[in-house]
This record gives C-alpha cells, sequence and structure tokens, in this order.
C-alpha cells in the first residue's frame, strides 16, 4: 500500500485525537473521503493531485444523484478539512478546496395564518368550556399578541402578570431578557384564566408557572401544547397540521410587518439575535408593495395606461 493511500486514515487520526471527533463523526467522514477517492479514481486523480475544477465535478455528482444540499454540505466540509489537512502536513502544496462555494440552502418559508382564520382559533378556543377552555384562550392569545417562542409562553412564572400586565419580561434563547407587549385581549385572556389556575397545580399547593402540570418539568410541555392546538383545529375550520405554536408566532411577525411595521422592532419582538432571520418574514409584504408600485410609480401608471383596452 503507497503512501498516498494512507492520507485519509492519518487525517480521521487526526481528527480523533487531536479535534476530539466523535466516533460516528469519523465514520461519516470515512465514508465521504472513500466516495470521493472513488469519484478521483475514475477521473485518473487522486486526493494529492486533485484541483478545485475535479473538487467542483465532484460536488456536482453529488448534486446530480439528488444529494440533499445539508448532506453536500457535509460532504464539502469533509473535504475542507481533509484537503487543509494535507496542504498544512506538506502533502501538497495548495488547497483546492479554498474557492470553493458551498451548496445553496434554501430556508422553507414559514406556515402562515390570515387574520380571519386566527380569529377563527381563537374564537374556537373561547367557545371550549370549563377551565381548560379558559387555559387555552390565554395560550393562543399569549402566542398571537406577543409572539413568544412555544417554551417562552410555557416556562413563564407567575410573576410575570404580577401588576401590570401590559409588558412581559421574557427569557429567551441564551439566557437573554427581553420585553414584550401584551395588548389588551390577552390582557383579558390572562385575567379570566387566573382565578381557575388552580384547578391545573395537579395536588401541588403552589407553583412558580403561570401554566403549571403535573408534567416532570412543572409546567405545560411543548408536546402537550402542540396535541392541544391540534385538537383544536378542526373546531376552527383548519387542517390540524397548519397550527402548531411556532405557526402563531410566525403569524404575529408577518402581520406586524405587513401592517408597516419596522422590521428592527419586529426583531426585538422575537428575541432574534441576527436581523436575516427576521427577513424571511418580508414575504409576506410583496402584495402589499406590488400594489403601492402600481399606484404611486409615475412608469408603472404610464404602463397601465398605454395597455391595450
Amino acid at each position: 500500500m503507497n503512501e498516498r493511500s494512507h492520507l485519509a486514515e492519518s487525517f480521521l487520526e487526526m481528527m480523533a485525537v487531536e479535534r476530539g471527533a466523535a466516533a460516528h463523526t469519523i465514520d461519516a467522514y470515512r465514508r465521504d473521503l472513500a466516495d470521493y477517492g472513488r469519484f478521483l479514481a475514475k477521473a485518473g486523480s487522486d486526493t494529492v493531485a486533485a484541483g478545485s475544477e475535479q473538487l467542483r465535478a465532484y460536488l456536482a455528482s453529488l448534486a446530480s444523484a439528488g444529494l440533499a444540499p445539508a448532506s453536500q454540505a457535509r460532504r464539502l466540509s469533509a473535504l475542507r478539512q481533509f484537503h487543509r489537512f494535507l496542504y498544512l502536513e506538506g502533502h501538497r502544496p495548495d488547497d483546492p478546496s479554498q474557492s470553493l462555494d458551498g451548496p445553496r440552502r434554501q430556508r422553507p418559508l414559514p406556515k402562515l395564518l390570515d387574520a380571519a382564520e386566527i380569529e377563527a382559533v381563537i374564537g374556537a378556543a373561547n367557545d371550549r368550556p370549563g377551565p381548560e377552555g379558559l387555559r387555552l384562550a390565554a395560550f393562543l392569545e399569549l402566542l398571537y399578541a406577543s409572539g413568544l417562542r412555544a417554551t417562552e409562553l410555557l416556562s413563564l412564572p407567575l410573576s410575570a402578570v404580577a401588576g401590570d400586565r401590559r409588558s412581559l419580561i421574557v427569557r429567551g434563547k441564551g439566557g437573554k431578557e427581553r420585553m414584550v407587549p401584551v395588548g389588551t385581549a390577552a390582557q383579558a385572556a390572562i385575567a379570566r384564566y387566573l382565578p381557575i389556575r388552580h384547578e391545573f397545580l395537579a395536588g401541588r399547593r403552589h407553583s412558580p408557572f403561570l401554566f403549571p402540570s403535573r408534567a416532570r418539568q412543572g409546567h405545560l410541555t411543548r408536546q402537550r401544547l402542540h396535541q392541544l392546538l391540534k385538537e383544536l383545529a378542526p373546531a376552527a375550520g383548519l387542517d390540524p397540521e397548519r397550527l402548531s405554536p411556532h405557526v402563531l408566532r410566525h403569524a404575529f411577525a408577518s402581520h406586524l410587518l405587513a401592517g408597516g411595521a419596522d422590521l428592527r422592532a419586529v426583531q426585538m419582538l422575537l428575541g432574534h439575535a441576527d436581523i436575516a432571520t427576521t427577513q424571511i418574514y418580508t414575504h409576506v409584504q410583496k402584495d402589499r408593495l406590488a400594489a403601492v408600485l402600481r399606484a404611486h410609480h409615475p412608469l408603472a401608471r404610464r404602463s397601465d395606461r398605454s395597455e391595450p383596452s
């Protein structure tokens, strides 16, 4: 076996010993490098001689074979680290992977409910009798009024709604706190829920959570909240697949932007660290912006007048 045959194993040993890579990561890299080696061998090349064009051809073959963008990105990551290793160890004079771009991974647009559908969902919750209906209405009003994540909602302490309920201090991802406003409808839903909150204490005398339950965490679980919303959807005339806590968060953001809210303000309300995450919601403004363009841009008006009658 020649020296070049040992390079992949030397790289994997380095990843395990120096980088502390997990066994399943090493196994995945071994498979990726073996596949890459077979592709180069068919082209009459190898990992020491391959250039950037052969790397691009290999990535193109993965795309043609239908490999998912995420899997392509993982393969490229393995090849970049491998070729960097070969360069630093002096096995080749360059790193052909430096000029490569990763596969474009499109983010799916969020599912969205319009305002009428949101009203139907909240109305269906208000029609539910007893404590369960009051709690469900409080869930929905808070999710839609404040754009909370499910975990943020369920872990809210009871103290969060003490005193002035026009705003909440929410602890989000990374332990970061933010203030979110609470609309009058959500305030009213909380006021109706609090007197019957004790019904959900599940034998406990006290609980620090606004939405207590018998679950190990001491508050309602995300899974149970999802289940409650799925059960509610048919009463609102919706497919259960269209209703979830995250869909209500999407609706909060999208409806604000459609109404003219500033993107930075929505970013702060959602607790996004990067505004690029918030920009996915701007798709809802397309129709509104197109209507503004047609109504106010002089060339658009001239184009409309010039159309044959």
